[in-house]
């Protein structure tokens, strides 16, 4: 019998100033899932740690001293080799139903502060990206040629 290789982990990074936020959801996230969580709580560093972390997926806060959410969504996003990782604004200036309701920022989703587990969970599962594998494939069975 094949030992099964265990997924590997996806990478989230958390920008939020709120320590006991991030701190929280890291616990949480990787409690839950398959999944490692950096947490970054200086707005001003985030677009530096997401370049050296390399995150499936990003749950940015909107209202942060110094940067906004929306100006670190717009750096990530110029960088070429960031640009095509999923954000999902997290924010306290809205409610439950105007989150649910389909609207985005700035083409991105955003759950309602404060997020429940579950809710995040459901997100990022939505908004990660399909990992190719890179494992070797099986070779794909060819028809029989029984005559």
């Amino acid at each position: 019998m094949a030992s099964r290789e265990l997924p590997e982990k996806r990478r989230i990074l958390i920008v939020d100033n709120d320590r006991d936020t991030t701190h929280l959801v890291k616990i949480l996230l990787e409690r839950a899932g398959n999944y490692l969580v950096l947490e970054e709580n200086d707005a001003t560093k985030a677009h530096q740690s997401a370049r050296s972390f390399g995150p499936d997926l990003i749950l940015l806060d909107v209202v942060m001293p110094e940067t906004d959410g929306g100006e670190v969504a717009a750096r990530i996003q110029a960088d070429s080799e960031l640009q095509n990782t999923p954000i999902i604004f997290l924010t306290a200036l809205v409610t439950r139903v105007e989150a649910k309701s389909g609207l985005n920022i700035q083409g991105h989703p955003f759950l309602a502060k404060p997020v429940s587990i579950p809710e995040l969970i459901n997100a990022i599962q939505r908004h990660l990206p399909v990992r190719t594998t890179s494992h070797v494939s099986l070779p794909k069975e060819r028809p029989r040629s029984d005559s």
